[in-house]
């Protein structure tokens, strides 16, 4: 069985709008803050929890133990149906995201990677299926905002054919 290849492209907030979205400073936006002080870069991503749960918006912080090595072969993605989950890297480094569009299940044609830029984070729409974090260093670490309590908010989908992700 030959399995698909995925190379992931640059993420921009354009390619990225079906899955999220793009956590970054730009010009656009800009408030003044505290007596000038500082600029804050507003409104980069929508918490999303509406699951009519007792549910709330958990900050966290991850820490990658073991790389992920590139051209890395997988069969499974995951999404959370009733909440959105945000990563931003807490110093600047490259990770690479692979999804695909919100659906009852996902074909491995429907897959994209994307690899940020250093200075980007992600916020996965609720229901938007992709691969489980990747981290290419050790000990890179990562805000999350998402939904907890955690349980009943992971499925899973096997794929029937391996999917090989390339190195950007």
């Amino acid at each position: 069985m030959s399995s698909q290849v995925l190379k992931p492209l640059p993420l921009t907030s354009e390619r990225f709008a079906p899955y999220g979205d793009v956590i970054s400073s730009s010009a656009a936006g800009i408030e003044v803050m505290n007596e000038a002080r500082f600029e804050r870069f507003g409104d980069l991503a929508q918490v999303n929890i509406d699951d009519g749960k007792e549910s709330y918006v958990s900050i966290s912080i991850v820490r990658s133990k073991t790389p992920t090595r590139l051209p890395y072969e997988f069969d499974m993605v995951e999404r959370h149906p009733f909440g959105s989950q945000a990563f931003i890297p807490l110093t600047r480094f490259s990770f690479v995201v692979v999804v695909a569009p919100p659906g009852e299940s996902v074909e491995p044609e429907n897959l994209e990677a994307f690899v940020t830029n250093g200075n980007q984070g992600i916020n996965y729409h609720r229901g938007t299926w992709h691969m489980p974090l990747i981290a290419l260093g050790e000990s890179q670490e990562f805000l999350v905002v998402d939904r907890a309590p955690g349980a009943g908010n992971c499925e899973e989908c096997f794929l029937e054919q391996g999917l090989v992700l390339e190195s950007p």
